[in-house]
Protein backbone atom coordinates (compact mmCIF):
# COMPACT_ATOMS: atom_id res chain seq x y z
CA UNK A 1 0.00 0.00 0.00
CA UNK A 2 1.02 3.57 -0.64
CA UNK A 3 -0.13 5.12 2.50
CA UNK A 4 -1.77 5.04 5.41
CA UNK A 5 -5.40 5.78 4.21
CA UNK A 6 -5.30 2.94 1.85
CA UNK A 7 -3.97 0.16 3.82
CA UNK A 8 -6.19 1.39 6.84
CA UNK A 9 -9.26 1.23 4.08
CA UNK A 10 -8.00 -2.51 2.81
CA UNK A 11 -8.02 -3.43 7.06
CA UNK A 12 -11.34 -5.78 7.93
CA UNK A 13 -12.59 -3.75 10.96
CA UNK A 14 -15.40 -6.11 12.22
CA UNK A 15 -15.21 -9.34 14.28
CA UNK A 16 -13.95 -12.27 12.01
CA UNK A 17 -16.64 -15.07 12.39
CA UNK A 18 -17.36 -18.05 10.11
CA UNK A 19 -14.90 -17.17 7.86
CA UNK A 20 -15.11 -13.22 6.94
CA UNK A 21 -15.59 -9.56 8.60
CA UNK A 22 -19.29 -9.75 11.32
CA UNK A 23 -20.76 -6.65 12.91
CA UNK A 24 -20.90 -7.30 16.54
CA UNK A 25 -24.68 -8.60 17.79
CA UNK A 26 -24.93 -5.19 19.83
CA UNK A 27 -23.51 -2.68 17.29
CA UNK A 28 -21.04 -1.74 19.30
CA UNK A 29 -17.18 -0.52 17.89
CA UNK A 30 -14.19 0.72 19.99
CA UNK A 31 -11.16 3.44 18.82
CA UNK A 32 -8.15 2.23 18.01
CA UNK A 33 -5.17 4.82 18.41
CA UNK A 34 -2.16 5.78 16.71
CA UNK A 35 0.20 5.90 19.76
CA UNK A 36 2.33 8.43 18.16
CA UNK A 37 -0.87 10.83 18.31
CA UNK A 38 -3.33 9.70 20.38
CA UNK A 39 -5.62 9.92 17.03
CA UNK A 40 -7.93 7.36 16.11
CA UNK A 41 -6.78 5.18 13.24
CA UNK A 42 -10.00 2.97 13.10
CA UNK A 43 -13.26 2.14 14.99
CA UNK A 44 -13.68 -1.96 14.99
CA UNK A 45 -16.53 -3.79 15.74
CA UNK A 46 -17.06 -4.51 19.80
CA UNK A 47 -17.36 -7.76 21.12
CA UNK A 48 -19.34 -9.19 23.65
CA UNK A 49 -20.44 -12.66 25.39
CA UNK A 50 -23.33 -13.39 22.47
CA UNK A 51 -20.15 -12.63 19.76
CA UNK A 52 -17.66 -15.23 21.31
CA UNK A 53 -20.56 -17.75 22.00
CA UNK A 54 -21.43 -17.38 17.94
CA UNK A 55 -17.63 -17.92 17.56
CA UNK A 56 -17.73 -21.10 19.55
CA UNK A 57 -20.64 -22.12 17.83
CA UNK A 58 -18.65 -21.97 14.60
CA UNK A 59 -15.40 -23.46 15.96
CA UNK A 60 -17.35 -26.51 17.23
CA UNK A 61 -19.46 -27.24 13.91
CA UNK A 62 -16.16 -27.61 11.64
CA UNK A 63 -14.11 -28.71 14.85
CA UNK A 64 -14.51 -32.69 13.98
CA UNK A 65 -14.41 -31.89 9.95
CA UNK A 66 -11.21 -30.12 10.68
CA UNK A 67 -9.33 -32.54 13.23
CA UNK A 68 -10.34 -34.80 10.15
CA UNK A 69 -8.47 -32.68 7.21
CA UNK A 70 -4.94 -34.56 6.23
CA UNK A 71 -2.14 -33.13 8.35
CA UNK A 72 -0.51 -32.83 4.64
CA UNK A 73 -3.59 -30.30 4.22
CA UNK A 74 -3.02 -28.92 7.02
CA UNK A 75 0.39 -28.33 6.75
CA UNK A 76 0.01 -26.42 3.17
CA UNK A 77 -2.69 -24.15 4.43
CA UNK A 78 -0.17 -23.23 6.58
CA UNK A 79 2.64 -22.77 4.56
CA UNK A 80 0.00 -20.84 1.91
CA UNK A 81 -0.21 -18.63 4.98
CA UNK A 82 3.31 -18.10 5.64
CA UNK A 83 3.91 -17.04 2.02
CA UNK A 84 1.02 -14.24 2.17
CA UNK A 85 2.25 -13.15 4.91
CA UNK A 86 5.44 -12.69 3.58
CA UNK A 87 4.32 -10.89 0.98
CA UNK A 88 2.48 -8.90 2.66
CA UNK A 89 5.19 -8.05 5.22
CA UNK A 90 5.32 -4.21 4.39
CA UNK A 91 1.70 -3.74 5.04
CA UNK A 92 1.34 -5.85 7.90
CA UNK A 93 4.56 -4.06 9.31
CA UNK A 94 3.34 -0.42 8.82
CA UNK A 95 -0.27 -1.47 10.28
CA UNK A 96 1.69 -3.05 13.88
CA UNK A 97 4.11 0.80 13.54
CA UNK A 98 0.52 2.49 13.45
CA UNK A 99 -1.18 0.81 15.98
CA UNK A 100 1.84 -0.17 18.52
CA UNK A 101 3.95 2.29 17.66
CA UNK A 102 7.51 0.24 17.26
CA UNK A 103 9.79 1.30 14.73
CA UNK A 104 9.18 -0.04 11.33
CA UNK A 105 12.38 -1.83 11.25
CA UNK A 106 11.47 -3.60 13.87
CA UNK A 107 8.01 -4.07 12.44
CA UNK A 108 9.39 -5.61 9.67
CA UNK A 109 11.53 -7.90 12.34
CA UNK A 110 8.64 -9.09 13.98
CA UNK A 111 6.54 -9.75 10.62
CA UNK A 112 9.89 -11.67 9.51
CA UNK A 113 10.03 -13.78 13.09
CA UNK A 114 5.96 -13.64 13.47
CA UNK A 115 5.59 -15.82 10.05
CA UNK A 116 8.36 -18.07 10.40
CA UNK A 117 5.87 -19.83 13.17
CA UNK A 118 3.52 -20.63 10.31
CA UNK A 119 6.08 -22.01 8.44
CA UNK A 120 7.72 -24.00 11.20
CA UNK A 121 4.35 -25.30 12.57
CA UNK A 122 3.53 -26.03 8.79
CA UNK A 123 6.30 -28.71 9.21
CA UNK A 124 5.29 -29.54 12.82
CA UNK A 125 1.98 -30.61 11.18
CA UNK A 126 3.17 -33.49 9.76
CA UNK A 127 5.34 -34.95 12.19
CA UNK A 128 2.93 -35.64 14.74
CA UNK A 129 3.90 -39.47 16.32
CA UNK A 130 2.52 -41.82 18.79
CA UNK A 131 4.24 -45.06 19.51
CA UNK A 132 3.44 -49.33 19.40
CA UNK A 133 5.54 -51.42 21.45
CA UNK A 134 5.04 -54.50 23.03
CA UNK A 135 4.26 -54.20 26.76
CA UNK A 136 6.94 -55.50 28.93
CA UNK A 137 4.80 -57.89 30.36
CA UNK A 138 4.13 -59.87 27.38
CA UNK A 139 0.27 -60.12 27.32
CA UNK A 140 -0.28 -57.61 24.74
CA UNK A 141 0.86 -54.42 23.02
CA UNK A 142 0.73 -50.69 23.60
CA UNK A 143 -0.68 -47.82 21.34
CA UNK A 144 -0.43 -44.60 22.18
CA UNK A 145 -1.63 -41.50 19.48
CA UNK A 146 -2.25 -38.05 19.56
CA UNK A 147 -5.75 -36.04 19.49
CA UNK A 148 -6.15 -32.41 18.68
CA UNK A 149 -7.27 -31.24 22.50
CA UNK A 150 -10.44 -29.53 20.39
CA UNK A 151 -12.03 -25.65 20.40
CA UNK A 152 -9.09 -23.17 21.78
CA UNK A 153 -8.76 -19.56 23.14
CA UNK A 154 -6.12 -17.34 22.87
CA UNK A 155 -5.46 -13.98 24.39
CA UNK A 156 -3.32 -12.11 22.96
CA UNK A 157 -0.90 -9.22 24.16
CA UNK A 158 -0.65 -5.51 22.32
CA UNK A 159 3.36 -5.71 22.22
CA UNK A 160 3.60 -8.16 19.57
CA UNK A 161 0.58 -8.03 17.78
CA UNK A 162 1.07 -10.13 14.76
CA UNK A 163 4.30 -13.07 16.45
CA UNK A 164 1.94 -13.80 19.84
CA UNK A 165 -0.75 -14.98 17.15
CA UNK A 166 1.49 -16.50 14.98
CA UNK A 167 3.25 -18.33 17.63
CA UNK A 168 -0.48 -19.98 19.35
CA UNK A 169 -2.07 -20.04 16.07
CA UNK A 170 0.38 -22.33 14.02
CA UNK A 171 0.56 -25.37 15.94
CA UNK A 172 -3.47 -25.11 17.23
CA UNK A 173 -4.28 -25.32 13.34
CA UNK A 174 -1.47 -27.75 13.14
CA UNK A 175 -2.65 -29.90 15.23
CA UNK A 176 -6.28 -30.39 13.85
CA UNK A 177 -7.98 -27.60 16.41
CA UNK A 178 -10.20 -24.66 15.80
CA UNK A 179 -9.18 -21.30 17.30
CA UNK A 180 -10.62 -18.25 18.96
CA UNK A 181 -8.37 -14.77 19.45
CA UNK A 182 -9.10 -12.22 21.48
CA UNK A 183 -6.33 -9.89 20.44
CA UNK A 184 -5.59 -6.42 23.15
CA UNK A 185 -7.67 -3.88 22.68
CA UNK A 186 -4.99 -1.70 21.42
CA UNK A 187 -3.78 -3.40 18.57
CA UNK A 188 -6.80 -5.78 17.16
CA UNK A 189 -6.46 -4.64 13.59
CA UNK A 190 -3.10 -6.92 12.77
CA UNK A 191 -4.76 -9.94 13.81
CA UNK A 192 -7.36 -9.30 11.73
CA UNK A 193 -5.61 -8.93 8.58
CA UNK A 194 -3.80 -12.08 9.36
CA UNK A 195 -7.14 -13.75 9.45
CA UNK A 196 -8.04 -12.52 5.91
CA UNK A 197 -5.13 -13.57 4.78
CA UNK A 198 -5.65 -16.82 6.36
CA UNK A 199 -9.16 -17.12 4.63
CA UNK A 200 -7.45 -16.05 1.45
CA UNK A 201 -4.86 -19.21 1.97
CA UNK A 202 -7.97 -21.52 2.13
CA UNK A 203 -8.39 -21.81 5.73
CA UNK A 204 -11.90 -23.67 5.99
CA UNK A 205 -14.40 -20.70 7.59
CA UNK A 206 -14.85 -21.00 11.26
CA UNK A 207 -11.40 -22.81 12.02
CA UNK A 208 -10.54 -19.26 13.55
CA UNK A 209 -11.99 -16.86 14.53
CA UNK A 210 -10.95 -13.43 15.80
CA UNK A 211 -12.81 -11.01 18.45
CA UNK A 212 -11.66 -7.44 19.07
CA UNK A 213 -13.32 -6.13 22.42
CA UNK A 214 -13.15 -3.28 24.55
CA UNK A 215 -14.19 -5.56 27.79
CA UNK A 216 -12.01 -8.73 27.82
CA UNK A 217 -13.75 -10.35 30.60
CA UNK A 218 -17.18 -10.18 28.22
CA UNK A 219 -15.65 -12.06 25.42
CA UNK A 220 -13.73 -14.70 27.74
CA UNK A 221 -15.72 -14.98 30.80
CA UNK A 222 -18.37 -16.91 28.68
CA UNK A 223 -16.10 -19.19 26.90
CA UNK A 224 -14.18 -20.21 30.19
CA UNK A 225 -17.75 -21.26 31.56
CA UNK A 226 -18.88 -23.33 28.58
CA UNK A 227 -17.80 -27.11 28.61
CA UNK A 228 -17.07 -26.91 24.84
CA UNK A 229 -14.03 -24.99 25.15
CA UNK A 230 -10.88 -26.97 26.09
CA UNK A 231 -7.83 -24.97 26.20
CA UNK A 232 -7.03 -21.33 26.93
CA UNK A 233 -3.63 -20.02 26.00
CA UNK A 234 -2.98 -16.71 27.24
CA UNK A 235 0.37 -14.06 26.92
CA UNK A 236 0.10 -11.43 29.18
CA UNK A 237 0.60 -10.28 33.14
CA UNK A 238 1.01 -13.03 35.58
CA UNK A 239 -2.06 -11.00 37.42
CA UNK A 240 -4.17 -11.76 34.63
CA UNK A 241 -2.75 -15.07 34.28
CA UNK A 242 -3.93 -16.28 37.87
CA UNK A 243 -7.25 -15.38 36.93
CA UNK A 244 -7.36 -17.50 33.75
CA UNK A 245 -5.89 -20.25 35.36
CA UNK A 246 -8.62 -19.92 38.43
CA UNK A 247 -11.15 -19.57 35.60
CA UNK A 248 -10.25 -22.58 33.44
CA UNK A 249 -10.09 -25.04 36.66
CA UNK A 250 -13.98 -25.32 36.62
CA UNK A 251 -13.54 -26.96 33.22
CA UNK A 252 -10.68 -28.34 34.27
CA UNK A 253 -8.96 -26.58 30.76
CA UNK A 254 -5.78 -27.30 29.25
CA UNK A 255 -3.94 -24.02 29.58
CA UNK A 256 -0.91 -22.55 28.64
CA UNK A 257 0.40 -19.16 30.14
CA UNK A 258 3.25 -16.75 28.84
CA UNK A 259 3.25 -14.37 32.05
CA UNK A 260 5.46 -11.83 33.38
CA UNK A 261 9.04 -11.41 33.46
CA UNK A 262 12.04 -9.57 35.07
CA UNK A 263 15.02 -10.62 33.04
CA UNK A 264 18.75 -10.12 34.80
CA UNK A 265 21.51 -9.24 32.33
CA UNK A 266 24.73 -10.31 34.23
CA UNK A 267 27.39 -8.81 33.12
CA UNK A 268 31.08 -10.95 34.95
CA UNK A 269 34.17 -9.16 34.90
CA UNK A 270 35.79 -11.19 32.29
CA UNK A 271 33.32 -10.34 29.48
CA UNK A 272 33.95 -9.05 26.36
CA UNK A 273 32.29 -5.34 27.57
CA UNK A 274 31.53 -3.93 24.17
CA UNK A 275 29.61 -6.91 23.29
CA UNK A 276 27.81 -7.02 26.20
CA UNK A 277 27.08 -3.77 25.46
CA UNK A 278 25.62 -4.54 22.43
CA UNK A 279 23.95 -7.24 23.68
CA UNK A 280 22.27 -5.41 26.44
CA UNK A 281 21.09 -2.85 23.59
CA UNK A 282 19.22 -5.82 21.94
CA UNK A 283 18.27 -7.30 25.31
CA UNK A 284 16.77 -3.93 26.80
CA UNK A 285 15.99 -1.58 24.08
CA UNK A 286 14.40 -4.26 21.43
CA UNK A 287 10.39 -3.04 21.14
CA UNK A 288 11.40 0.19 22.92
CA UNK A 289 11.79 -2.30 25.79
CA UNK A 290 8.20 -3.67 25.81
CA UNK A 291 8.83 -6.92 25.68
CA UNK A 292 8.22 -9.67 28.03
CA UNK A 293 12.00 -11.15 27.73
CA UNK A 294 13.40 -7.53 27.62
CA UNK A 295 16.43 -7.05 30.34
CA UNK A 296 14.93 -5.78 33.01
CA UNK A 297 18.22 -5.63 35.50
CA UNK A 298 21.33 -5.16 34.49
CA UNK A 299 23.81 -6.83 36.87
CA UNK A 300 26.99 -6.13 35.92
CA UNK A 301 30.57 -6.63 37.87
CA UNK A 302 31.43 -3.61 39.96
CA UNK A 303 34.96 -4.06 38.20
CA UNK A 304 33.64 -3.32 34.67
CA UNK A 305 30.28 -1.27 35.80
CA UNK A 306 31.72 2.01 34.97
CA UNK A 307 32.67 0.73 31.53
CA UNK A 308 29.70 -0.30 30.75
CA UNK A 309 27.19 2.18 31.57
CA UNK A 310 29.42 5.02 30.13
CA UNK A 311 29.21 3.21 26.66
CA UNK A 312 25.80 1.65 27.17
CA UNK A 313 24.54 5.45 28.17
CA UNK A 314 26.57 6.96 24.89
CA UNK A 315 24.70 4.74 22.62
CA UNK A 316 21.05 4.89 24.55
CA UNK A 317 21.42 8.47 24.58
CA UNK A 318 21.76 8.62 20.92
CA UNK A 319 18.82 6.95 19.92
CA UNK A 320 16.09 9.06 17.67
CA UNK A 321 12.78 9.23 18.96
CA UNK A 322 10.03 9.74 17.15
CA UNK A 323 6.92 8.62 15.13
CA UNK A 324 7.76 4.89 14.40
CA UNK A 325 6.87 5.46 10.83
CA UNK A 326 9.12 8.08 10.85
CA UNK A 327 12.73 7.84 9.00
CA UNK A 328 15.41 7.30 11.50
CA UNK A 329 12.98 5.83 14.33
CA UNK A 330 14.62 4.01 16.48
CA UNK A 331 12.46 4.25 19.87
CA UNK A 332 8.80 4.95 18.84
CA UNK A 333 6.06 5.83 21.71
CA UNK A 334 4.55 3.97 24.75
CA UNK A 335 1.38 1.90 23.49
CA UNK A 336 -0.58 4.57 25.66
CA UNK A 337 -0.71 6.88 28.33
CA UNK A 338 -1.19 4.63 31.14
CA UNK A 339 1.96 2.38 30.16
CA UNK A 340 4.14 5.70 29.89
CA UNK A 341 2.11 6.70 33.50
CA UNK A 342 3.83 3.66 35.12
CA UNK A 343 7.46 3.94 33.31
CA UNK A 344 7.59 7.31 34.35
CA UNK A 345 6.65 5.98 38.33
CA UNK A 346 8.90 3.58 38.29
CA UNK A 347 12.13 5.98 37.12
CA UNK A 348 10.69 8.42 39.64
CA UNK A 349 10.67 6.08 42.66
CA UNK A 350 13.93 4.62 41.91
CA UNK A 351 15.49 8.12 41.69
CA UNK A 352 13.82 9.10 45.27
CA UNK A 353 15.62 5.85 46.25
CA UNK A 354 19.07 7.30 45.21
CA UNK A 355 19.66 6.22 41.83
CA UNK A 356 21.28 7.96 39.88
CA UNK A 357 19.98 9.25 36.18
CA UNK A 358 23.01 8.84 33.17
CA UNK A 359 20.01 9.82 30.67
CA UNK A 360 17.03 10.35 29.74
CA UNK A 361 14.25 9.89 32.46
CA UNK A 362 11.14 12.05 31.20
CA UNK A 363 8.72 12.56 29.54
CA UNK A 364 8.35 13.61 26.43
CA UNK A 365 6.41 16.84 25.55
CA UNK A 366 3.86 16.86 22.66
CA UNK A 367 1.59 14.58 21.40
CA UNK A 368 1.64 10.78 21.91
CA UNK A 369 2.94 8.80 24.63
CA UNK A 370 6.47 8.94 24.37
CA UNK A 371 9.37 8.37 27.15
CA UNK A 372 13.10 9.33 26.68
CA UNK A 373 14.99 6.23 26.58
CA UNK A 374 16.85 6.12 30.08
CA UNK A 375 19.88 4.62 31.63
CA UNK A 376 19.98 4.56 35.73
CA UNK A 377 22.72 3.62 37.55
CA UNK A 378 23.48 2.94 41.38
CA UNK A 379 19.80 1.33 41.46
CA UNK A 380 18.86 0.57 45.02
CA UNK A 381 18.51 -3.61 45.09
CA UNK A 382 15.54 -2.76 47.23
CA UNK A 383 13.49 0.01 44.39
CA UNK A 384 10.45 -1.15 42.47
CA UNK A 385 12.36 -1.13 39.24
CA UNK A 386 14.28 -3.69 40.45
CA UNK A 387 10.65 -5.60 41.30
CA UNK A 388 8.58 -4.52 38.90
CA UNK A 389 8.63 -5.15 35.00
CA UNK A 390 9.58 -2.40 33.23
CA UNK A 391 8.47 -2.49 29.99
CA UNK A 392 9.87 0.59 28.58
CA UNK A 393 13.28 1.95 27.69
CA UNK A 394 15.01 2.05 30.90
CA UNK A 395 17.88 0.38 31.64
CA UNK A 396 18.68 0.10 35.67
CA UNK A 397 21.71 -1.01 36.36
CA UNK A 398 23.03 -2.47 39.85
CA UNK A 399 26.58 -4.04 40.89
CA UNK A 400 28.24 -7.38 41.98
CA UNK A 401 31.09 -8.34 43.28
CA UNK A 402 30.99 -12.63 43.15
CA UNK A 403 29.51 -15.35 41.06
CA UNK A 404 27.39 -16.23 44.00
CA UNK A 405 26.03 -12.41 44.39
CA UNK A 406 24.99 -12.60 40.72
CA UNK A 407 23.34 -15.52 40.63
CA UNK A 408 21.68 -14.91 43.94
CA UNK A 409 20.39 -11.22 42.61
CA UNK A 410 19.56 -13.39 39.17
CA UNK A 411 17.19 -15.49 41.16
CA UNK A 412 15.94 -13.18 43.43
CA UNK A 413 12.56 -12.60 42.11
CA UNK A 414 9.38 -14.94 41.41
CA UNK A 415 9.45 -14.11 37.91
CA UNK A 416 11.90 -16.73 35.70
CA UNK A 417 11.22 -15.93 32.17
CA UNK A 418 14.52 -14.86 30.30
CA UNK A 419 17.82 -14.41 32.15
CA UNK A 420 20.70 -13.24 29.90
CA UNK A 421 24.61 -13.85 30.89
CA UNK A 422 27.66 -12.66 29.42
CA UNK A 423 31.01 -14.12 30.58
CA UNK A 424 34.27 -15.38 28.21
CA UNK A 425 34.24 -19.06 30.64
CA UNK A 426 32.71 -21.96 29.04
CA UNK A 427 32.86 -23.20 32.50
CA UNK A 428 31.24 -20.28 34.18
CA UNK A 429 28.42 -19.99 31.26
CA UNK A 430 27.43 -23.38 32.06
CA UNK A 431 27.74 -23.25 35.76
CA UNK A 432 25.63 -20.23 35.74
CA UNK A 433 23.24 -21.02 33.03
CA UNK A 434 22.42 -24.42 35.20
CA UNK A 435 21.98 -22.01 38.44
CA UNK A 436 19.78 -19.55 37.35
CA UNK A 437 16.07 -19.85 37.76
CA UNK A 438 14.86 -19.28 34.78
CA UNK A 439 13.24 -20.95 30.98
CA UNK A 440 15.59 -19.69 28.90
CA UNK A 441 18.99 -18.23 29.17
CA UNK A 442 21.19 -16.01 26.63
CA UNK A 443 24.75 -16.49 26.47
CA UNK A 444 26.42 -13.84 25.43
CA UNK A 445 23.80 -12.81 22.93
CA UNK A 446 20.78 -10.26 23.90
CA UNK A 447 17.93 -11.96 21.70
CA UNK A 448 16.89 -15.35 22.12
CA UNK A 449 13.81 -15.88 20.83
CA UNK A 450 13.43 -18.34 17.87
CA UNK A 451 10.57 -20.28 16.35
CA UNK A 452 12.49 -23.60 16.50
CA UNK A 453 13.01 -23.31 20.09
CA UNK A 454 10.62 -23.68 23.11
CA UNK A 455 9.86 -20.18 24.66
CA UNK A 456 8.70 -20.33 28.53
CA UNK A 457 9.04 -20.00 31.98
CA UNK A 458 9.31 -21.03 34.87
CA UNK A 459 7.84 -20.02 38.58
CA UNK A 460 5.22 -16.92 38.04
CA UNK A 461 6.62 -16.35 34.80
CA UNK A 462 3.87 -19.00 33.05
CA UNK A 463 3.08 -22.97 32.19
CA UNK A 464 4.36 -24.84 29.37
CA UNK A 465 6.49 -23.90 25.86
CA UNK A 466 5.68 -22.51 22.43
CA UNK A 467 7.25 -23.12 19.80
CA UNK A 468 9.65 -25.70 18.88
CA UNK A 469 8.84 -29.15 18.72
CA UNK A 470 7.70 -28.64 22.15
CA UNK A 471 4.81 -26.15 21.02
CA UNK A 472 2.94 -28.67 19.52
CA UNK A 473 2.11 -30.74 22.41
CA UNK A 474 0.27 -28.51 23.61
CA UNK A 475 -2.41 -28.55 21.16
CA UNK A 476 -2.22 -32.58 21.05
CA UNK A 477 -4.00 -35.15 24.21
CA UNK A 478 -2.63 -38.59 24.57
CA UNK A 479 -4.45 -41.36 23.68
CA UNK A 480 -3.51 -45.15 25.31
CA UNK A 481 -4.92 -47.99 23.21
CA UNK A 482 -4.11 -51.54 24.82
CA UNK A 483 -4.13 -54.30 22.35
CA UNK A 484 -4.22 -57.90 22.91
CA UNK A 485 -1.61 -60.41 21.90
Amino acid sequence: MSNFEELLAAVPTGLWIDGGPSDAVDGGTFAVLNPATGETLAEVADATGKDALRALDSACRVQQEWAATAPRKRSDILRAAWELATARAEDLALLMTLEMGKALSESRGEVAYGAEFLRWFSEEAVRIQGRFTAAPSGNGRILVTKAPVGPCLAITPWNFPLAMGTRKIGPALAAGCTMIVKPAEDTPLTMLLLAEIFAEAGLPAGVLSVLPASDAASVTAPLLADPRLRKVTFTGSTRVGKLLIEQSAHQVLRTSMELGGNAPFVVFDDADVDAAVDGAMAAKMRNGGEACTAANRLIVANSVREEFTAKLTEKIAAMTVGAGYEDGTQIGPLINERQRGSVAALVDDAIAAGARVRTGGVVVDGPGYFYQPTVLDNVPVDSRIVAEEIFGPVAAITGFDTEDEAIAAANGTEFGLAAYIYTQNLDRAMRVADALESGMVGVNRGVISDPAAPFGGVKQSGLGSEGGTEGIEEYLDTKYVALTP
